[in-house]
């Protein structure tokens, strides 16, 4: 399940694993760990060389729980730090670098386990899983994404008017969809679901209902 941030790929995707009785894994968290650990230790995250030995020498785990998802990193539940627009800024600005794309690449295919996984991220149908059976594509206009994530905010006790969470968006878009590395993009065969004017539960039921008839774009 890929998408801009703001689609709602985390909230269809726990929803749907939970219909399906699959794990769910939120790829993001992974990166903002390893930006929480750039951060801890003044790698700059431009520095692909640095950033590539910081993965090297970094443990991190996905707890899947039917309360939540928990993140150790190298032995610690940094979870709650993992919240919050400067942690979403720092994974987007280091999973631009291929040698952290690289070393979560494996840890993410390990996280696939029967019977079965909802991954959402951004190239989790196009480089992840490129031969999985069922791939979404969820997207939002801008203002409705918008919108959603200053509730997320706002849900965190963080207030930021609409227009800077617009623009924040519409900076880590452009990231994503133009790296050099695994880029932002719908995958061929991916099925395209604008959530927009959808509520939760009409895309979970449109998205469960795909896999369940066992349907599959040509």
């Amino acid at each position: 399940m890929d998408g801009p941030a703001g689609a709602g790929k985390s909230t269809v995707g726990l929803a749907v694993a939970r219909e399906l009785g699959f794990a769910f894994v939120e790829t993001g968290k992974l990166y903002r760990a390893v930006g929480l650990k750039a951060r801890r230790e003044n790698v700059a995250f431009d520095d692909a060389a640095a950033l590539a030995a910081l993965c090297a020498r970094t443990d991190i785990r996905y707890e899947s729980a039917a309360a939540g998802a928990r993140v150790v990193l190298d032995g610690v539940d940094v979870t709650e730090e993992l919240a919050g627009p400067d942690a979403a800024a720092a994974a987007s600005a280091v999973s631009a670098q291929a040698g952290v794309r690289e070393a979560l690449l494996t840890l993410q295919r390990r996280l696939a386990r029967p019977p079965g996984v909802v991954m959402e991220g951004r190239d989790i149908g196009t480089v992840v899983f490129p031969a999985a059976r069922y791939k979404f594509y969820l997207d939002a206009s801008l203002a409705e994404r918008a919108r959603r994530r200053q509730r997320d905010l706002a849900a965190l006790g963080i207030a930021r008017a609409a227009g800077d969470v617009a623009t924040d968006l519409e900076t880590r878009d452009g990231r994503d969809a133009t790296r050099a590395t695994a880029p932002l993009r719908r995958a061929p065969d991916a099925i395209y679901v604008d959530t927009t004017d959808l509520a939760l539960d009409e895309v979970v039921s449109f998205i469960v209902g795909v896999v369940r008839r066992g349907e599959r774009k040509p």
